[in-house]
């Protein structure tokens, strides 16, 4: 029996824990002040709901299929959008949710994306475009508060369209998703799998447009949308970069997209605007993991205590106590030696000894892990 994990799958302890945790409070924090409410979802759902209308897509195609003991066909969910069809319903509009969870994707692995991992997103069903512009405002505001440089770049699945047919290209959720490719196995391979349906000559004027300039493409449907969006960026103090050359995979966009870069191949966020039941909505969704690998935390400056108690459980525990209910961080050891070597490892700043001498003095010894003084004091004076 092996215990290694499977391929794909992490653990995740110590430190980068506590800042994985810290990083969801601080994402929490953020979409409560724009007005989101919390909103939970089955991890396993149904097959064909999973599936829905978009099949061809990628990241739907990479769905870890399931069944139960009724033979039913299930799977795990691969993102949380798809389930708002199912929650959305009856909602009072504008209904703006957040979710964070785990998400499953049977893909290829690589340093930044796994088959497990943990996605937050938000999104506002009855939105317009100055919606859009919020999700983006919000999602600049998260990667300050983390020190993480971005860049949020945007495009408009109205305009790419538009310029895709104007170039006599009839087939253009084909021509997205190749487009969407280029990331991650380049240029010329793209190229190479848009050449087997579209002309040589409509591939290369096609990738001439992709590094144009918004203001080209001021004929094209979806210039007037894609121009508002920046422009109430402004407001907010935000300079999204326009790139026709974003595509985004999802079939189910249906105007505004947005990715935002940073120190990595890879987006750390990423979403755009749909249809759910026939309402207009948007969002975006963080990928925890890589937020977590760029975020630039302090550490919070936390008291944390460890008690050695010298045969005197019962006062250990009671001073223990105290100390939590004042919102310390306790741990109780039965050793000395074992009991320093753990504080060392945990980097536990203070360790309180409780023994017969320290209990018949009505005082506990404190010792400083850091300089390794140790000095005698009154319980008061810890807790006070």
């Amino acid at each position: 029996m092996t215990t290694d994990n499977v391929r794909g799958f992490q653990d995740t302890l110590g430190e980068e824990a506590e800042k994985k945790e810290k990083i969801r409070e601080i994402l929490i924090a953020s979409f409560k002040k724009y007005g989101f409410s919390p909103c939970e979802t089955p991890i396993i759902e149904y097959e064909d709901f999973v599936k829905q209308e978009n099949e061809t897509d990628e990241a739907v195609s990479d769905i870890f299929k399931l069944e139960d003991k009724g033979k039913r066909k299930l799977a795990l969910r691969y993102e949380f959008t798809f389930q708002l069809k199912r929650i959305a319903k009856n909602q009072k509009l504008p209904f703006r949710r957040y979710q964070i969870g785990e998400v499953f994707r049977d893909e290829p692995t690589s340093a930044n994306r796994f088959r497990q991992f943990t996605q937050a997103d938000t999104d506002i069903l009855g939105a317009g475009i100055r919606d859009e512009a919020e999700i983006l405002a919000l999602a600049a505001g998260i990667c300050k508060e983390l020190k993480i440089d971005s860049k949020i770049m945007v495009n408009n699945r109205k305009l790419i369209n538009s310029v895709i047919k104007s170039l006599g290209i009839s087939n253009t959720e084909f021509v997205l998703r190749e487009i969407d490719k280029i990331e991650k196995q380049g240029e010329d391979t793209v190229k190479s799998n848009m050449g087997k349906f579209i002309s040589k000559d409509k591939i290369v004027k096609l990738f001439k447009l992709l590094n144009k300039p918004l203001s080209f493409f001021k004929k094209y449907d979806g210039y007037n949308e894609t121009k508002q969006l920046i422009d109430l960026c402004g407001v907010y103090e935000i300079k999204p970069v326009f790139s026709l050359g974003l595509a985004r995979g999802l079939s189910y966009y249906n105007g505004s997209i947005f990715e935002i870069k940073s120190g990595m191949k890879e987006s750390i966020a990423a979403g755009g605007s749909y249809l759910v039941n026939g309402i207009p909505a948007t969002g975006i969704s963080f990928g925890l993991e890589r937020l977590t690998s760029l975020a630039k935390l302090k550490k919070d400056k936390e008291e944390k205590y460890l008690i050695i108690s010298i045969g005197k459980d019962k006062e250990a525990i009671k001073l223990a106590e105290k100390l939590r209910k004042k919102g310390k961080s306790v741990i109780i050891i039965d050793k000395v030696s074992k009991g320093l070597d753990y504080a060392n490892s945990k980097k536990i700043p203070y360790v309180i000894f409780i023994g017969k001498d320290e209990v018949k003095k009505k005082k506990v010894k404190l010792r400083d892990m850091k300089t390794g003084k140790e000095k005698l004091i009154s319980e008061k004076k810890i807790y006070s």
